[in-house]
């Protein structure tokens, strides 16, 4: 069965020209006006990948992400019409996998949503055996990261980053690997790894991992356990 996609879009016309070109690719479709209504589809649906607009009314595109990320690992791409670096950090440090300025030509926006499809499937794939380092393990094949054996709460994004980093230990990544391996076909800016992995260090101190995450000044990050 096709992938199905929810675009959350309050304006009619442009929600239209995007469900019309997301069938043309295949793929099936639901709609939602403003944020209550993206969540009661959301939750009944459940789709594959969300489009979401961040300026809706009632409840914004970022609160919607908020209760999305706490809910599920579901694909974002957020669709924004403020093109400001920090709005696009914000949105990515809160779980979104990536996302399109607006004015957009629709096919880019396909193509956005085929790569993140594609990278969400990856995941599946890469069936290899857990990876684990120190304390903590991180099982491809399941999508999950675990501490101690209990679960890590990661965005996709997160996911792909620790996975990226585990599977060298040791070895120092630069900013730019990470964003290739987390974020491809992205307009992401470097930085946005650094919000990425900031919040996954928190996670990790949390766990009772702190010290596994290492900044490499002058280069980037690498994993590694103590001793």
């Amino acid at each position: 069965m096709s992938a199905l996609i929810l675009i959350v879009e309050d304006e009619p016309q442009l929600a239209e020209v995007l469900e019309a070109y997301a069938r043309q690719e295949g793929y099936r479709t639901e709609r939602a006006a403003d944020g209550n209504a993206a969540l009661s589809v959301y939750r009944a649906a459940s789709p594959d990948l969300i489009l979401l607009d961040v300026m809706l009314p009632g409840r914004s595109g970022l609160d919607v992400l908020k209760t999305v990320r706490a809910e599920s690992g579901t694909p974002v791409i957020l669709v924004t019409a403020r093109a400001e670096e920090t709005d696009q950090i914000v949105g990515l440090e809160l779980g979104a996998d990536d996302y399109v300025v607006k004015p957009f030509r629709p096919r880019e926006v396909m193509a956005r949503v085929k790569a993140v499809l594609r990278r969400a499937t990856a995941l599946l794939d890469d069936a290899e055996r857990p990876l684990r380092v120190g304390p903590l393990e991180v099982d491809r094949r399941a999508v999950v990261a675990r501490v101690h054996g209990e679960a890590l709460s990661l965005t996709p994004a997160e996911f792909r980053l620790l996975s990226q980093l585990a599977e060298a230990p040791g070895r120092a990544y630069t900013r730019e690997e990470l964003l290739a391996a987390a974020l491809p076909d992205s307009d992401a800016l470097e930085r946005v790894v650094d919000a990425h992995l900031a919040s996954v260090r928190r996670k990790l101190d949390a766990a009772r991992a702190g010290g596994l995450l290492h900044t490499v000044r002058g280069v980037g990050y690498r994993l590694e356990a103590a001793g």
